[in-house]
């Protein structure tokens, strides 16, 4: 007696059933779930930023009318008529017209084009003018971070000693001033009352007839201008990271290990390097992933003060000249950067501690 196994059944059926429990494995993980949260946030920030900008009084063609009627004299009529065959936007349209057609336009990765640089795509603004500004905030943020880091442990292994004490007023001073204010007093002491530094050469990105280049020659230029941002940056962030290992570092020498370290006759360099300031410094790790997401919005009004030309100092114009397109092509940029640097937050530290199982 012979039994005839359908075979084409089986393996069907198999990779049928199988199919679904890996959606569903998909689905039900970690990653994926974080990832459609992302996703989900950066279409519901862009949907308000879009509405909002639209409910600011003025709009661009309303206002270069004003301009055009008081520099030339025109009459509405002939202001307006100019403005519309300027402008590459159709205000008059309803706002669900306009949404749809900018929904669209970012599915297609386009940014639109700006209002009052006709021709000139939001995209090629924001790649000319964003590596400026990652460039010093970058810069500011890597050297808070780093000397945060060492003079907080210095903090807690010297606590409760007059170094402590001055470092700790020193943190909390700098931390609770604005940024913009330093900045402001940095101009008027440094630049007016002591003439210290010279303020209008220091004024945009590079000097007139410097040319980006890898050289010694752009990269002290570079710098030269970019010294008075990197300085506020550095002064209204340092106090944070310091008050923040320090307490961190306090936390981790009441630990066993540390205990068990000191049993077992290791010098007090080595723990202090290998124990104490690795573990005290994982959660700071994860605020920096974040702090770099706020790198590119962080530049607003110090990029204003100084006239330094990055991604900052473009949206205050744009705002000023209701740049639609450019307002929420940039609002966009940050809004991608501060959700996306949350999510690699997450990831960093359950790579950085095996402890934390991401499920």
């Amino acid at each position: 007696m012979t039994t005839t196994v359908d075979v084409s059944s089986t393996v069907i059926g198999g990779n049928t059933g199988s199919s679904p429990n890996i959606l569903v494995r998909i689905y039900r993980s970690y990653l994926f779930r974080k990832l459609l949260k992302a996703l989900f946030t950066v279409w519901a920030v862009s949907t308000i930023i879009f509405f909002m900008i639209r409910l600011l009084p003025g709009n661009p063609i309303e206002q270069y009318i004003s301009r055009l009627i008081e520099t030339q004299g025109m009459d509405y009529i002939a202001a307006r008529s100019q403005a519309a065959s300027l402008f590459a936007i159709n205000l008059d349209a309803p706002v669900w017209q306009q949404y749809a057609e900018y929904l669209w336009n970012l599915m297609h990765g386009n940014f639109g084009v700006s209002l009052t640089s006709p021709g000139t795509s939001v995209t090629s603004i924001i790649v000319r003018f964003l590596p400026w500004t990652l460039f010093s905030v970058g810069i500011g943020l890597i050297l808070s971070f780093t000397f945060g880091i060492l003079l907080g442990l210095l903090m807690a292994l010297r606590r409760e000693g007059f170094l402590d004490h001055a470092l700790t007023i020193f943190a909390s001073a700098v931390s609770s001033i604005p940024n913009y204010l330093i900045g402001i007093l940095l101009v008027v002491w440094l630049g007016v009352q002591w003439k210290v530094l010279p303020i209008a050469q220091m004024r945009g990105t590079m000097s007139p007839g410097m040319q980006p280049a890898f050289s010694l020659a752009f990269l002290s230029d570079a710098l030269f201008h970019a010294a008075l941002p990197i300085t506020v940056y550095v002064l209204t962030s340092i106090g944070n990271w310091m008050l923040s290992m320090k307490g961190s570092t306090i936390g981790t020498l009441g630990e066993d290990f540390v205990t068990v370290a000191r049993a077992r006759g290791l010098t007090e360099w080595r723990i202090t390097t290998a124990y104490v300031g690795r573990n005290a410094a994982l959660p700071l790790f994860t605020q920096l992933a974040i702090a770099i997401g706020f790198v590119v919005g962080g530049s607003f009004l110090i990029e204003s003060i100084f006239r330094y030309q990055g991604i900052g100092y473009v949206l205050s114009v744009a705002i000023a000249q209701r740049d639609y397109p450019v307002m929420e092509g940039i609002f966009l940029v940050i809004t991608i950067s501060v959700i996306f640097a949350n999510f690699f937050a997450d990831i960093l530290y359950g790579w950085l501690d095996p402890r934390i199982k991401m499920v």
